[in-house]
Parts: C-alpha cells; sequence; structure tokens
C-alpha cells in the first residue's frame, strides 16, 4: 500500500493544488451567491462526485498504461506541467475574473439539477484532469503492488480535501458576501496569488522525476 511519506507528501501537493481557485471554487462561489449555501454545498457534492470519477479512470485505463510506459509518463507530465504553467498564466492576467461571481442573478434550481450542475463541473475540469492523469501516478509505489487500489486511496484523499476546501469556499461565499462586495479588489489579490502558486506547481511537476 501507499507509505504515510507518499501519502502526506500527495495530500501536501494535492491541498496547494486545491486552495487556488479554479473552475470548480468559481462555479461554487457563483452558485452560493446566486443561491445560498444549501445549493453551494449540494454543488460542492457534485463536484467531488465528479472529480473522483476521473480517479476511477486514471486508475483503471489512463493509470496502467502511464505505469508501463516511461514515454507515456513523460510525455503526460510535461504535458500537465506546461498546462498548469499555462493556467496560472491566465489566472494571473485575469486574476480580476473572481468579481463576475458576485453579479450572478440565477433563479433557484432543484438539488438534483444542481448536483448535476456541480457533477459535470467536476468531471471535466481540466485542471483535475491534468493532476489525476501526470501527477497522482508519481505517487504510487510499484514495488508495494495493488496499482490501481492506491491510486483509488490517493484519489480519495485528494477527494477529501477538495470537498472540505471547497465547502469553506462555499460557506464563506455566501455568509460574507457583503464584506467581499466591498472591497473586489480582494478577489482579484485571490486570484492573482493562486496563479503564481499554479505556475510554481507546473514548475515542480516539470522537475519531479519517477520512482519505481
Amino acid at each position: 500500500m501507499v507509505s504515510a511519506d507518499r501519502l502526506f507528501a500527495f495530500a501536501a501537493v494535492s491541498f496547494l493544488l486545491i486552495v487556488v481557485p479554479g473552475p470548480s471554487v468559481l462555479f461554487v462561489i457563483g452558485r452560493a451567491l446566486a443561491q445560498g449555501r444549501r445549493a453551494a454545498l449540494t454543488t460542492v457534492v457534485g463536484n467531488t462526485l465528479g472529480a473522483y470519477l476521473l480517479v476511477v479512470a486514471v486508475a483503471l485505463g489512463v493509470g496502467s498504461v502511464v505505469e508501463r510506459s516511461v514515454l507515456v509518463f513523460t510525455a503526460l507530465k510535461l504535458a500537465g506541467a506546461a498546462y498548469l504553467v499555462y493556467l496560472g498564466i491566465r489566472a494571473w492576467r485575469q486574476r480580476g475574473a473572481l468579481r463576475a461571481a458576485f453579479t450572478g442573478d440565477q433563479p433557484a434550481r432543484g438539488g438534483l439539477r444542481t448536483l448535476w450542475e456541480g457533477f459535470a463541473v467536476g468531471v471535466a475540469n481540466p485542471k483535475t484532469i491534468v493532476f489525476f492523469a501526470a501527477v497522482l501516478p508519481q505517487f504510487v509505489d510499484r514495488a508495494q503492488g495493488h496499482v490501481m487500489v492506491q491510486m483509488l486511496l490517493l484519489g480519495l484523499v485528494f477527494n477529501v480535501l477538495a470537498l472540505a476546501c471547497d465547502s469553506l469556499w462555499g460557506l464563506a461565499a455566501s455568509t460574507g458576501r457583503d464584506w467581499f462586495a466591498r472591497s473586489p479588489r480582494r478577489l482579484s489579490l485571490v486570484g492573482g496569488a493562486g496563479g503564481l502558486t499554479m505556475i510554481g506547481l507546473g514548475v515542480g511537476v516539470a522537475a519531479t522525476g519517477r520512482e519505481g
């Protein structure tokens, strides 16, 4: 199984990625501001289910291909690193975009529809796709065997962290909308810091070698 060192290292890298506001977080914030706390938390659950479906897909398919081929692993790693850097640069250049979440004026939706929309955002989140395909396999201890089980466990760790962090974003947005509205520049600072963090993560992924 996954060693404690690898598990904690993966959790740290996951947390670094999760706290950066991305498509899922922006969607949760917008839903919280437009429809309130319940809709935000339902969206978070949908996002988490969608993200874990990606974990299962990697564990059953892409993960095994990556495990057998150094070339595929390297290509995925470099592509993922490049895309993370691209997302970071875009987040920095468009760091004022989070303000748009506070202008939403959407009609109320049913719980199932809200859950489904959150699921769709989670399963289509490019940041998460890249992370699971290019980063997650690096933390698997192939010498221990049970590669698929290790990937599912690591993916569960990621999604538990995502569930907690995204829920906090939703709760903060639903209860602190007045505070944000008084100074929209605060959102720009969040977006800019997130962009720089994502660039650093992309560079780190590119520099990480393959073990095992």
